[in-house]
């Protein structure tokens, strides 16, 4: 298997890539990606950690699979499958991050909701390098996560950008030594597992579906959320927990 899944008993379900020493996103690993994103979405858990290997976190496509039209769109197709699929996830996802985030290495980690970077990570969408672009998500949600001129200056330059600097323009949203990476994705994953976990999934949808729309549009649907979501046990949980007892005391059963 080059995608394998783990679910803690802390409601955190650690997906992790296992592809070589680069963890090459060949076809295969994101047809096995997307089925295993697939089966988080009909059983969900708390929350979700993306990694790679202590060294490696997904160093670009498999260029082999490289070839004219044709291939290109076999591979983007499965980019762009896998990757939806994760980011359209009704729950928070964590990409935890050692060594390279590279083309479609950095363009997975995007895909996640949040970004727990090495001090020795490097992230970039080298394509250019090779006369392409990035054709997993990169050109969209880079520009829309770090705007579109410091997105045009890696892109279109090919540059690696090292850990300090992602955390500076907000492409990684915490840095930590190599070593506790792992710890930390998985720790803040469980407080967010522990949490109200359907909240959180409304929420993500208004952000993610309002950078889409019009102002107006996205203000209706964060109102037609905050209504459906009173229709929630955890709603009730915490509205009388919080008239109870005050505010951070509630137990949330994630229904």
């Amino acid at each position: 298997m080059l995608v394998t899944t783990e679910r803690r008993g802390d409601g955190v379900a650690l997906v992790r890539l296992a592809n070589g020493k680069v963890n090459a996103l060949s076809i295969e690993l994101l047809r096995q990606l997307e089925s295993a994103v697939a089966a988080l979405g009909d059983d969900p858990p708390g929350a979700v950690v993306v990694t790679g290997s202590e060294r490696m976190f997904a160093a670009g496509a498999n260029i082999e699979e490289f070839g004219g039209p044709e291939e290109a769109e076999a591979v983007g197709s499965a980019f762009t499958r896998a990757l939806d699929a994760l980011a359209a996830l009704p729950l928070a996802t964590i990409a935890a991050i050692n060594g390279f985030a590279l083309g479609g290495g950095c363009e997975l980690a995007l895909a996640c909701d949040f970004r727990v970077a090495a001090d020795n990570a490097r992230f970039g969408q080298p394509e250019i390098l090779l006369g392409i672009i990035p054709g997993g998500g990169g050109t969209q949600r880079l520009a829309r996560l770090v705007g579109p001129s410091r997105a045009k200056d890696m892109i279109l330059s090919g540059r690696q950008v090292k850990a300090d600097e992602a955390f500076r323009i907000g492409l990684a949203d915490r840095v930590v030594e190599a070593e506790r990476v792992f710890d930390e994705a998985l720790g803040w994953a469980a407080e967010l597992a522990a949490g109200a976990v359907v909240a959180q999934g409304m929420a993500k949808r208004a952000i993610d579906h309002g950078g889409d729309v019009s102002l107006h549009v996205g203000l209706e649907l964060e109102h037609e959320l905050f209504v459906e979501v009173f229709r929630t046990d955890d709603a009730r949980i915490g509205v009388d927990s919080f008239k109870a007892e005050g505010p951070g005391k509630a137990k949330f059963t994630g229904r």
